[in-house]
């Protein structure tokens, strides 16, 4: 049997290959993410320069709040900021960190960007609640017993430290087991629980013993704490008995629950 002839096997050719694939689409696909990549690499390009290359964004003053005994100047010159050079190179913790070790007297700093220009830093200074004599000069401690500063000038309304607990005497069993440190610690830990009206008028806060610690007011008055613990309940209690007894000379709460006045 003869077999298919040549005019049969080209049509059937034609139609088992079919038409040519469409390649247009496709290519518009291409060409549209290549732009689409180019354009992401421009505005990449361009934000860099904005932000390191141009003098649109660059540091051009420093904002300084909240001092009460350092000066905005002070601070500025600790913080080094690089003026002049681009906001988003300013490295904010190394500010930070310049500030607490140049001046122990900052408690807490917040140091932030102010776009376009500025650098702000907003202090919060520590605050003393007992001074310790250093020769003619005055150490100042605040609540947490941080020694931060030393001043020729003893501040107002601060109270001073009277240690006089020892290694003989009535009080040598104490110094043993606590230490100079301790005493210390628990007169900070005094001043810092006195009501602020009482506080206000301390002149001094005197350490025998542990259990032994006295405050002496204005106008001659005293005040037995006792040690430095119950030390907001015994605050309570001094500002009660104070309203009740305004003209008392002697207040002993060293037992909260049972404090008492005397003299007038």
């Amino acid at each position: 049997m003869a077999g298919p002839s040549t005019a049969e096997r080209g049509e059937r050719q034609q139609e088992s290959s079919g038409p040519p694939p469409a390649r247009g689409p496709g290519r518009r696909r291409l060409r549209a993410i290549a732009a689409l990549a180019a354009l992401l690499v421009l505005l990449g390009a361009g934000s860099v320069w904005v932000l390191y290359g141009s003098s649109w964004l660059r540091v051009e003053h420093v904002s300084v709040s909240g001092t009460r005994v350092l000066t905005p100047a002070e601070v500025r010159r600790a913080a080094a900021v690089p003026v002049g050079k681009p906001m988003i190179s300013a490295d904010m913790d190394a500010i930070e960190a310049r500030l607490r070790r140049k001046l122990p007297r900052i408690d807490t700093v917040d140091v932030a960007r102010s776009w376009p220009h500025g650098i702000s830093l907003k202090v919060i200074e520590r605050t003393p609640v007992l001074l310790i004599r250093k020769g003619a000069n005055f150490v100042e401690v605040d609540d947490d017993g941080v020694r931060f500063a030393t001043v020729a000038q003893a501040p107002n309304g601060v109270p001073m430290l009277r240690l006089s607990a020892s290694r003989t005497g009535p009080g040598a069993a104490s110094f043993r087991r606590f230490g100079t440190d301790r005493l210390v610690r628990e007169a900070v830990r005094v001043a810092g629980d006195l009501p602020a009206a009482v506080a206000k008028t301390a002149r001094s806060v005197h350490v025998r013993t542990y259990d032994d610690i006295t405050l002496e007011l204005a106008g001659g008055r005293t005040v037995e704490w006792g040690s430095g613990e119950q030390g907001r309940a015994k605050a309570r209690a001094l500002t009660a008995l104070m309203k009740a007894s305004p003209g008392a000379r002697h207040f002993d709460v060293s037992v909260p629950t049972a404090p008492a006045s005397s003299g007038s």
